[in-house]
């Protein structure tokens, strides 16, 4: 009729109904198709939420470092500002300023560190955080199948052990990192170098991405726009640490950034099947800080940079390159911090059971972007669950060690063995725009 209420047709479904019947129609194959990783992790991340308060309700809290980092900001509250006089119940107050600040916060929420439960539940937070977080950066990837994220939040006892049942500092610098990672992707660079200056001030870990990201910063911004991120980064630290600096300088530096500390070979993960000698000679430790800067270096030259491209010509402004400057794309940005980090672990001193967290939630992408095409999916769930076993025994033995270095090894070399970044086709050179930094 004219002039009167159009109806739909019967045969036009509406768009809802039409990706409801999509859905059933794949149902078989929502755990393996990347476009539902949505829809999988969002379900997985409420799941998490009665999983955790079940964890903290049924499995007993254990002690191990919280009396210690409460009586440690307690001692700050009470006007001492030398670190070197700044001491807890398992040794010196030995990570940065931020760390100080974040967990004075919790010592006044937590009535001075004594409701441990509701300490508990705020670490519950942080880990709820810290996989939107991570979930976020795997849907903007699409490189892993959704059945992987079962194995990411139900498998690891580990993991919800050193959020809720230790309350370490790890997870809270590791939160933190992945929310710099989600700025990254946005474009918000100087935001991201910010939150990144922060989580490096809650634990010294974190400097483990720096290489990664220099290089990301260089190719973006070249050397010279570089340097203001940079500057921000190392500003962030002095103002966070500028009360304990005016105090004693060489106490904080010496302490809050003490690359040479020694671990205890009863603690190690990693390195079970040595001589504890050997752990801890001081040649061994240069062996593999060299073998680190090694393994960095090639990857920066050989899979980072582009084929054909200089890394002299990356140094400069991206607009007085000679090639056309190519943007990042968010799996190349992923990948190159990912991996700066993995090496670290590789090649480090001693991995002890909290430092799990440090690239737990890195290693299905690292799995997922190898090169060796061999590598089924079966294979990969295998060496997550091996890396699993290997954190999980206690106390390490040469077997579980072993194995770990046998996974790392496999990864590592999976990750040389992927393709370069390929070279894009010459686009039109374009005057920078500020638009280029968000964060600026």
């Amino acid at each position: 009729m004219a002039g009167g209420v159009r109806r739909k047709s019967p045969g036009s479904p509406s768009p809802l109904w039409g990706k409801l019947h999509t859905l059933w129609q794949d149902k078989h194959l929502v755990l393996f198709k990347t476009e539902y990783t949505l829809l999988v992790v969002s379900v997985l991340w409420f799941l998490e939420i009665g999983f955790n308060a079940w964890v903290i309700q049924k499995v007993a809290y254990t002690e191990i470092d919280w009396k210690a980092y409460m009586d440690e900001v307690e001692g700050v509250i009470n006007g001492t500002y030398d670190y070197t006089e700044l001491k807890g119940d398992t040794g010196p107050l030995v990570y940065p300023a931020g760390f100080v600040y974040i967990f004075t916060v919790l010592y006044y929420i937590t009535s001075h560190g004594v409701n441990i439960r509701l300490a508990q539940y705020l670490f519950a937070a942080f880990y709820l955080i810290t996989l939107l977080l991570v979930f976020r950066i795997y849907h903007r990837t699409k490189k892993v199948p959704p059945y992987v994220f079962f194995f990411v939040c139900c498998a690891s006892y580990r993991i919800h052990s050193i959020f809720v049942l230790r309350l370490f500092n790890d997870p809270v610098a590791m939160m933190l990192l992945f929310g710099a990672i989600n700025l990254f992707m946005d474009g918000h660079w100087t935001l991201g170098c910010g939150l990144y200056s922060l989580a490096v001030s809650v634990k010294m870990n974190v400097l483990l991405f720096a290489p990664g990201l220099l290089f990301l910063l260089i190719s973006e911004f070249g050397l010279i726009r570089t340097i203001p991120k940079l500057s921000l980064c190392a500003g962030i630290q002095l103002l966070l640490g500028l009360p304990f600096l005016l105090e004693n300088p060489v106490g904080y530096m010496s302490q809050a950034f003490d690359l040479g500390r020694q671990f205890m070979f009863k603690w190690t993960v990693n390195w079970r099947f040595l001589p504890e000698w050997l752990f801890l000679d001081r040649y061994f430790h240069l062996i593999l800080l060299a073998s680190h800067l090694l393994a960095l270096l090639l990857f920066a030259l050989r899979r980072w940079k582009r084929p054909g491209e200089s890394i002299f010509d990356l140094l400069k402004d991206p607009s007085k390159r000679k090639a056309p400057a190519q943007k990042t794309t968010v799996d190349q940005m992923v990948l190159i911090l990912f991996t700066s980090n993995f090496i670290g672990m590789c090649f480090s001193r001693s991995l002890h059971y909290q430092f799990y967290v440090w690239y737990f939630h890195t290693l299905p992408f690292l799995l997922w972007s190898g090169g060796v095409k061999k590598l089924a999916h079966l294979l990969r769930v295998l060496i997550l669950g091996l890396i699993e076993l290997s954190w999980n025994t206690y106390p390490s033995t040469i077997g579980s060690s072993a194995a770990l270095h046998v996974c790392h090894l496999i990864i590592l070399l999976c990750l040389w063995l992927a393709p370069p970044l390929p070279s894009a086709p010459p686009a039109e050179t374009e005057e920078p725009t500020p638009e280029k930094d968000k964060g600026q």
